[in-house]
C-alpha cells in the first residue's frame, strides 16, 4: 500500500450521470487548484442537463475556461495520456478549446508520455483544492455517460456533436474528503512531476467542497491507496495493486464480488484458483461485459478470459466460481467498465485497475480500499453497497436482493434465483477462440505483466504455464 489516510466522508458513485453532476458542483466550488488526470478527456462532454444559477457552463471545456476567468486564484492542471492527442483533431471544437487553454496562464494541459512503450496512463482522478477527490474508473470523455437504469432507449446516451448512440455503460468512482483527498492530491501531483518534470504546489483552498446532494456512505474511515507504475528509466516499478488483489483473495472467508472490464490477470486467477481448491473456500462472482470494447481489445482479452476460465474450471470441483454479464430490459448487453471488489463485506476496493496483466505492472493505476477492521457500521455499509450494486443489475430494490441472499445462504445461489427475463445477469459461456488467438494469449505478448516483458520472455511463469506443467492446462 502506498499510503493510508483518514476520510471524514466517502461515497461510492455508480455510473457517470451522478459522477459528472457531482464533479461539476465540486469544480465550481474550487478556489485554489483543480487536478484533472485521466486516460482520456473530451472537452465537449456535458456534465449536467440543468442550467446553474451561478451561470457556470455545464460542458467541460467552457466550464474550465469560465472557472479560469471567474476564480482569480485558481490554477487548473490537466494531464491526459499522450495517445489521446491522436483523436483530438476529430473532436469538433476540442482543438480550438485546447488552443485557447494554451494561451491561458491559469490552465495547464499536458500529454503524459512518461511510460514504457505500449504502456498507458490509466488513472482517473479529479482533486479539487485537496478538499475533495474522486478516483476510480470513470473518465470525463465520450461514451461514458449513462444512468443507473441503463435503459434501452436512453436519449442522453449519445456522443457529442455526432449524436451517435452508444451501448449502455456501467461504471463507478469513489469520492473522499479530509486527509484522503489531500493524499490523492499528492499522488496526482507526483504523477504530474513524473510526466512533466515539474513540481506543483499544494492547494490552499478553504471551506467545504463536498458536492451538494452527494449522499455520504462512510464517515470517519481509514482509506488505503494502492498504485501500479511500470519501470521507466529511473522511475521504479510499483506493483501495490497486484499485491492488494492477492491479499484480498487470500483474506476472503465467504465470498468475493467483483465488477471488472476484463478477466485476464494470471496473478489474480492463480490466487483464485488456490482458494477454489479448498473444500470450504469462498465463492467468487465476477461481473464482466460480454465482449471487450472494440475488436482489438476482444481479440486480446477474449482468448485470455477463455483460457483462464477453462483453467479455473479444472480447479473448481465445488463450483464456486461464476462470471455473469448484465443485459438491459430488452436483452442488450451492458458494458461493464467499473472496477470494484468486495470481500465478505469487510473490504471494499474501487479503482482504475482491471483484472488484466497490464494493470498489474505496466499501466499507471490508482485503487482505493476501505478495510472495515471489525467496525460493524462499516461492514453494514459495505453490505448495503453490495446489495445495491447487485440490485442495479436486476432492476430491483436492494432489499429484495438482501432477502434473497439471506434465504439462499450463498451469493451464487441467490443470483441464480433472481435471474429471469428482462433486466438480469446472464451466465457467461465462453466460445473457443481461434488457435492463433489462443497462442497469442498464452504468449502474453499483447497483455504483458511488466515493461520488460514487451521485449523479453517473462521472468515468472503465469497461471497457464504452471497449470500446463502440472498437466491441468491440457485439454
Amino acid at each position: 500500500m502506498w499510503r493510508t489516510a483518514k476520510a471524514d466522508q466517502a461515497a461510492l458513485i455508480v455510473d457517470a450521470e451522478d459522477y459528472y453532476r457531482h464533479a461539476l458542483d465540486a469544480m465550481v466550488k474550487a478556489r485554489s487548484q483543480i487536478l484533472l488526470i485521466g486516460w482520456d478527456l473530451d472537452t465537449r462532454v456535458s456534465l449536467s442537463d440543468e442550467a446553474r444559477e451561478d451561470g457556470a457552463p455545464t460542458v467541460l471545456g467552457p466550464l474550465l475556461s469560465w472557472l479560469s476567468h471567474h476564480r482569480p486564484d485558481l490554477q487548473i492542471y490537466i494531464l491526459v495520456w499522450d495517445e489521446g492527442m491522436l483523436s483530438v483533431p476529430f473532436r469538433g471544437s476540442t482543438p480550438l478549446r485546447m488552443l485557447r487553454w494554451k494561451l491561458d496562464p491559469r490552465i495547464s494541459l499536458k500529454w503524459d508520455s512518461s511510460h514504457p512503450l505500449d504502456g498507458s496512463h490509466h488513472q482517473k482522478i479529479l482533486v479539487v483544492d485537496d478538499k475533495v477527490a474522486f478516483s476510480g474508473g470513470i473518465d470525463i470523455t465520450a461514451d461514458r455517460w449513462d444512468t443507473r437504469k441503463h435503459k434501452d432507449d436512453e436519449p442522453g446516451r449519445k456522443r457529442p456533436f455526432t449524436r451517435r448512440v452508444y451501448e449502455p455503460w456501467h461504471d463507478a468512482i469513489m469520492a473522499v474528503d479530509g486527509g484522503a483527498a489531500e493524499a490523492i492530491g499528492d499522488l496526482a501531483r507526483l504523477r504530474w512531476k513524473v510526466a512533466t518534470g515539474k513540481e506543483l504546489p499544494k492547494a490552499k483552498g478553504e471551506g467545504p467542497i463536498w458536492p451538494e446532494g452527494l449522499e455520504v456512505d462512510f464517515t470517519d474511515v481509514e482509506l488505503g491507496i494502492a498504485r501500479t507504475r511500470a519501470k521507466d528509466g529511473e522511475i521504479s516499478e510499483v506493483r501495490e495493486i497486484e499485491a492488494l488483489f492477492a491479499d484480498m483473495v487470500a483474506a476472503a472467508e465467504r465470498f468475493v464480488y467483483i465488477e471488472t472490464q476484463y478477466f485476464a490477470s494470471r496473478a489474480v486467477a492463480e490466487a483464485i484458483g488456490k482458494r477454489l481448491e479448498e473444500p470450504d473456500g469462498p465463492e467468487f462472482v465476477v461481473i464482466n461485459p460480454k465482449s471487450a470494447y472494440g475488436w482489438l481489445d476482444e481479440a486480446v482479452m477474449g482468448p485470455s478470459r477463455y483460457l483462464l476460465m477453462k483453467a479455473l474450471e479444472k480447479r473448481d470441483p465445488h463450483k464456486r466460481f461464476r462470471i455473469y454479464t448484465p443485459v438491459t430490459e430488452k436483452g442488450a448487453d451492458i458494458y461493464v467498465h467499473a472496477k470494484i471488489m468486495i470481500v465478505d463485506d469487510r473490504l471494499l476496493r474501487v479503482g482504475s485497475a482491471n483484472l488484466n496483466n497490464r494493470s498489474m505492472g505496466l499501466d499507471s493505476e490508482c485503487d482505493l480500499v476501505i478495510d472495515a477492521q471489525g467496525e460493524e457500521r462499516v461492514c453494514r455499509t459495505i453490505e448495503r453497497l453490495r446489495h445495491d450494486l447487485i440490485a442495479e443489475h436486476f432492476g430491483m430494490e436492494p432489499e429484495k436482493v438482501a432477502r434473497c441472499i439471506e434465504e439462499a445462504g450463498s451469493l451464487i445461489a441467490a443470483i441464480e434465483k433472481l435471474r429471469g427475463k428482462g433486466r438480469t445477469l446472464v451466465p457467461f459461456e465462453p466460445k473457443e477462440p481461434a488457435k492463433l488467438l489462443q497462442k497469442v494469449a498464452k504468449s502474453e505478448a499483447l497483455d504483458p505483466e511488466a515493461a520488460r516483458e514487451l521485449f523479453e520472455k517473462r521472468a515468472r511463469p503465469g497461471l497457464l504455464t504452471r497449470m500446463g506443467r502440472r498437466g491441468l492446462g491440457r485439454r
